[in-house]
């Protein structure tokens, strides 16, 4: 992925707090019979203590072939934050010279490795209660894998493919318009607010 210097996050601590922020992420692998790479949106947890960058987890759906071609060549994975249009109205120092045109702010994390199969049955439920205890943290009353009965949890792992991927690389691109002066930073900041944009205002650094 091109990365200017401007945009590039590099902070190990920083990428993995942002990959628990949005686990919903965009996994690519090469497809082994050479058609168009396979592509599929789903959770991911991350085990950062795992490995030089840390570790994801996830599963797919039996069915899906790109859970049996993940196996085969390394995948790529963006996990994606908040995401905007900028329009170079926003920017006072066009009011001084014109020299504006539209663009695009938003920021991803984007992260390559191998997968590895998970396929011992204790391991893939542990996996499964890991992805449950994440996204029902929150809640008053939380539901957990050991509210299903026992055999019907048993039948559910018979329909995922599990696995494990050891992050190799991890980089990271906040493309929140840091190459732009005090004034257009504020602009911009300004502007996403009067547009509903309040997270993408938020994550933009003010001078």
């Amino acid at each position: 992925m091109y990365i200017p210097p401007a945009f590039a996050e590099t902070d190990r601590a920083t990428l993995h707090a942002f990959i628990a922020a949005h686990p919903f992420a965009l996994l690519t692998t090469a497809d082994p019979a050479g058609g168009a790479p396979l592509v599929t949106l789903l959770p991911l947890i991350l085990a950062p203590e795992e490995g030089a960058h840390g570790t994801l987890y996830g599963h797919f759906a039996k069915p899906n072939p790109h859970g049996a071609a993940v196996f085969t060549a390394p995948s790529r994975i963006i996990f994606q934050g908040p995401d905007g249009y900028i329009s170079p109205g926003w920017y006072p120092t066009k009011q001084e010279h014109g020299k504006a045109v539209p663009t695009w702010n938003y920021q991803l994390v984007d992260v390559t490795g191998t997968a590895e199969a998970i396929t011992d049955p204790a391991a893939m439920r542990a996996l499964l209660v890991r992805l449950t205890d994440k996204f029902e943290s929150h809640r008053a009353e939380r539901w957990q894998v050991s509210d299903a009965p026992e055999n019907y949890i048993a039948a559910m792992l018979k329909g995922i493919t599990a696995f494990k991927l050891p992050i190799a690389t991890l980089a990271g691109k906040w493309k929140l318009s840091q190459n732009r002066p005090a004034e257009d930073r504020l602009g911009v900041i300004a502007g996403l607010r009067a547009d509903g944009a309040g997270a993408l205002a938020d994550v933009t650094p003010a001078p």
